[in-house]
Formats: structure tokens, sequence, C-alpha cells
């Protein structure tokens, strides 16, 4: 079997390295690459981890050069777009990595013939509906004001973004379905809960928790999705008691299968 040629941004942060590494791990399968503006960990990457970027697979370029990004994007087969700035406290940063970065990973990869895009969104996107009830019951784990029955958040329902980080990421989500839908690439976007380092923050986070392994796993089944999912959307959540957004549309389309959920990890009352 042909191994796919992937290109990983954001390669030396904590989910580009997750993914990166997972990768590297399986040379039977994957000719990967990563890219990032360093050759050293990211500030959310663990002291503990070692860090491993082999010579010959790491690109250092910045996302918003446009030139520096094609020459990265060359040859491959799939780009996992992880790269970001992940804070959105500035909005030069945003602008910089998150609006025009995306679009230069999108076009590179266009240009140079990249099949699929595979890119990072965000939980950020639906942060909104987590400020209203029931979802916000379900986040501070009041457990008797949660009614039994509940709309599930799906990526079919309007993005409820709260700043610019979250309103950068709908940008990304509308560019991958600009560049599927005129352009005929295959675009799948993920929006990613909270990694907090293989734990939830207790209380609030819980509901929105996502474990290390499962959203590399999300991302590496998203990369390998069949030919005939031209455009979708998933959450990357793992199966937390009160979560509120849905993940059975990924098991269905992509074969997402949680391993964890947040309340393995603390004890909640």
């Amino acid at each position: 079997m042909k191994k796919l040629r992937v290109l990983v941004t954001g390669a030396s942060g904590q989910i580009g390295y997750m993914t990166f590494k997972r990768l590297l791990e399986q040379p039977d399968r994957y000719d990967v690459f990563g890219m990032d503006r360093e050759l050293v960990a990211s500030d959310r990457v663990p002291p503990s981890w070692s860090l491993e970027l082999p010579e010959g697979k790491f690109v250092v370029g910045d996302l918003s050069d446009f030139a520096a990004v094609s020459d990265a994007v060359e040859g491959m087969d799939v780009v996992a777009h992880l790269g970001a700035d992940p804070e959105g406290d500035v909005w030069e940063s945003v602008l910089q990595n998150n609006i025009i970065g995306t679009y230069n990973v999108f076009e590179a990869s266009r240009l140079a013939g990249v099949k699929r895009v595979v890119a990072a969104s965000s939980i950020m996107v639906s942060d909104g509906h987590r400020q209203s009830e029931p979802y916000l019951s379900m986040m501070e784990r009041r457990i008797d004001d949660i009614p039994q029955d509940f709309q599930i958040i799906s990526p079919d329902i309007p993005a409820e973004p709260r700043g610019i980080y979250g309103a950068s990421k709908v940008w990304s989500e509308s560019l991958a379905r600009v560049y599927s839908n005129t352009h005929g690439m295959s675009c799948i976007c993920i929006r990613i809960g909270q990694v907090e380092r293989d734990r939830p923050r207790p209380p609030q986070g819980a509901d929105i928790y996502v474990s290390q392994r499962d959203i590399v796993q999300v991302i590496e089944k998203s990369i390998v999705a069949p030919d005939s999912v031209r455009f979708d959307t998933f959450y990357g959540m793992s199966n937390n008691d009160y979560r509120w957004v849905d993940i059975e549309h990924a098991r269905k389309v992509i074969g997402y299968v949680p391993e964890d959920r947040a309340e393995d990890r603390h004890d909640y009352e």
C-alpha cells in the first residue's frame, strides 16, 4: 500500500506534536513531515515530553509566509493544519496566524494538488451555547438542573463564538467549505475540545474534555477518511458524562470511538 505523505503544521505544539509523533510511529503507513515557526516546544508542551523532530522531516517556517507554506506542502497528499495562535488575545497575532496563515495553507495546498486538508477548529466556536441553559448546568455540573432531554449541539447548528479566537475558527471552517465546494478538495474540520494534559480542569472543563489519545485518534481517522468524505465537521471530544456536543456523527463517518471520559480522570460529585 502506498504511504500517505502528510504535513503536520504546528508540529512543535501540544496537539501538533502528539499527531506528528503518532504518524512517525507508523512508517509503513505514513511519510510524515512537520512544520512550525521554531524547532522548540511551545509553552503548551509538558516539560516531561521529549520533543524529537527528525532532521529532514521538519520545516521551520511561519504560516504567514506564503512561500514557506508553499514549499512545505509541495508533494503532500494530506495537510493536517494544526498550527495557530491558541490564545487569541492579540488581534495582530490572530490575523497573521489564524486568518492569513490558514488561507495560506488552503491556497498553497490547492496549488500543490494536495488532496485533503484536515483543519483544527475549536470548541470555542460553540462557546455561546455553553453560556446558556441547559449547557451551563452541564459545565457547572449542577446535575439536578440538567433535563433528561435536551438538544445535542451538532455542527449543523450555527456557530456561537464569543471572542476573536472562536471567530477565527469559524473563518477556518468557512474557508474549508469554499475549498471543498469550489476547488474540489477534501476538507475536514475538527472542533477540538479542552486538552488538559490528559486530565480535565475541574469542575469547568469536564463537559468539553478530550484526552490526548482521543484527539489524536479523531485527527488520524480524518487523515485517512474515505475519499467520499469531501467536506465535514466533527467534534473532537471524549465520551464525557455531561458532554453536550455530538460525537456520534464522527463515529458513523470516520469510525471515531473515544476511549476516555472526563469522569475517569477525576472524582466528581
